[in-house]
């Protein structure tokens, strides 16, 4: 398989307008040893409905490209957009970070319904709302469990359940099961398969696995080691549904592999950059 050119963001065919578009994307923060850029002239078309993972060296730009996405970060300089629907009522973006972002004071089913809240959804409508995505995660019997009652995994899963439940256009992820252990991982990735075929909401995902990106993705997107910049892109073109049977494939380890050898020499790079 051959990475799309770096130099032009990726475009899917017959698709007119990206949903998101990222032209030039440069981030520059002040440190007491001068300008430090983390991002540099770093360029991203996602086409509506499309799951794109971002992978790279740690220390590259990956979760500060996803922060500026969602509105909690600003570039210094480039073209940002998430272009809106139709719906004003639906929320722009949610995000799901790697930590658990939820409420301890809150009940799982009121976390869940948070963002329902907060746009004003009636309490009847948002409990069953909340509770249905309770249904497809596998939760609902912890429902009026409190956070610190359950484990990290289901966290994981509440925080998921409640950027959905709100409906967003698109689903910004930051290394959300990045946390957790090696079987919960597993069980998540094949649960965040399910619901995407389900929803085929847009989806940004930070990662640093590449088998990760791999199995989710509808193409992965490399970042040089910082600052963070295109290196490549890769169209995925292993057939869905998939599921971790699709790991073990002849053609999931030949795209695995020809990632790993366009990113080892940059993560070689940010490990000497970090000595």
């Amino acid at each position: 398989m051959r990475p799309s050119p770096a130099e032009t963001p990726s475009a899917v065919s017959g698709v007119v307008a990206p949903k998101i578009i990222s032209r030039g994307v440069t981030k520059v923060f002040p440190s007491v040893d001068g300008p430090i850029t983390a991002l540099e002239d770093f360029n991203l078309d996602v086409a509506e409905g499309e799951f794109v993972a971002v992978v790279g060296p740690s220390g590259c730009g990956k979760s500060t490209y996803l922060r500026i996405l969602a509105d909690l970060d600003r570039h210094t300089s480039g073209q940002v957009e998430i272009r809106p629907g139709n719906d004003p009522a639906k929320p722009l973006n949610n995000v799901v970070f790697q930590e658990y972002a939820i409420f301890p004071w809150k009940t799982v089913i009121d976390n869940v319904a948070f963002g329902l809240e907060m746009r004003g959804v009636s309490k009847r409508e948002r409990l069953a709302t909340a509770a249905g995505w309770l249904d497809r995660v596998g939760l609902r019997k912890f429902a009026n469990y409190y956070p610190h009652q359950i484990s990290g995994g289901m966290k994981q899963r509440v925080s998921i359940a409640r950027a959905l439940a709100n409906d967003p256009e698109v689903l910004l992820m930051d290394e959300p099961l990045g946390a957790l252990d090696a079987q919960t991982r597993a069980v998540l990735q094949e649960e965040l398969l399910r619901i995407w075929e389900e929803t085929r909401k847009t989806v940004v995902y930070i990662t640093h696995s590449i088998e990760e990106a791999v199995l989710l993705g509808d193409k992965v997107v490399l970042m040089t080691a910082h600052p963070g910049r295109n290196k490549a892109v890769f169209e995925i073109d292993i057939p869905r549904p998939r599921t971790l049977k699709t790991t073990s494939t002849q053609a999931f380890s030949e795209i695995k592999m020809a990632i790993w050898e366009m990113l080892e020499e940059e993560v070689t790079q940010a490990m000497e950059m970090q000595a």
